[in-house]
């Protein structure tokens, strides 16, 4: 079930967008402290995001800004100010897609499924590499694991990926230290024990704790 979060002042609008998508089989939240949205998104951690431009404290270009800073979950414009201007300056902050004011509530859910299409399913030509539920996509550093997703470093990235191309059989620190060097920028080996333990985490933060294991003096396996 793909979550969704609605950060939209008006109420009634959010309202009728929550019931409306909630029937459709979607997980919705909606944002109450429109002074900490960023926040609500961690607590949440979306599929995709429905955003308001006009908000208390600060305007969803400014959410936009501070979300992009950390993840690149798709974001859907919502709002009344629909001038070129306001079209042209969403999709500058890193918006996905941009939805007038007001709007059919039919429109507003195939905007919504065809961007997670695009984004999260195979079905679209997105590259990816699955086990054991965990997903990695190989297009934009993503990983996700029952329907939380989180986006990995470039090292991270390298690191699972040859893991989970390799599941089965043990990776040697040195074939991993080799990836690492891609950029031929000298990487310590202190590095590669760092990236991993951070891999960890985040997979643990996921879930899927345990997905990655050491066999002592060999290296790491993702195990069938």
């Amino acid at each position: 079930m793909h979550k969704i979060l609605i950060v939209e002042d008006d109420e009634a609008i959010s309202n009728s967008i929550t019931q409306y998508l909630k029937n459709w089989g979607y997980e919705v939240a909606v944002v109450r402290d429109f002074a900490n949205v960023t926040n609500e998104f961690n607590k949440v951690n979306p599929h995709i995001i429905l955003l308001d431009i006009m908000l208390p404290f600060y305007d969803g270009y400014y959410w936009c800004k501070e979300i992009r800073k950390i993840s690149n979950v798709p974001i859907v414009f919502i709002s009344s100010a629909s001038d070129n201007m306001n079209i042209v300056m969403a999709v500058n902050m890193g918006g996905d897609d941009f939805i007038a004011k007001p709007f059919d509530l039919s429109v507003l859910l195939a905007k919504v499924q065809a961007i997670l299409r695009r984004t999260y399913d195979m079905t679209d030509g997105i590259a990816i590499i699955e086990h054991k539920g965990v997903t990695l996509y190989l297009n934009n550093f993503m990983l996700s694991y029952q329907y939380k997703t989180l986006e990995l470093t470039k090292n991270e990235f390298r690191i699972l990926e040859t893991l989970l191309a390799n599941k089965g059989k043990v990776v040697s620190r040195d074939t991993l230290m080799t990836k690492l060097w891609q950029d031929d920028n000298y990487v310590e080996e202190n590095t590669l024990t760092v990236n991993v333990n951070r891999l960890r985490k985040k997979l643990d933060d996921l879930g899927a704790t345990d997905f990655i294991r050491t066999k002592v003096g060999s290296g790491y396996i993702v195990e069938l």
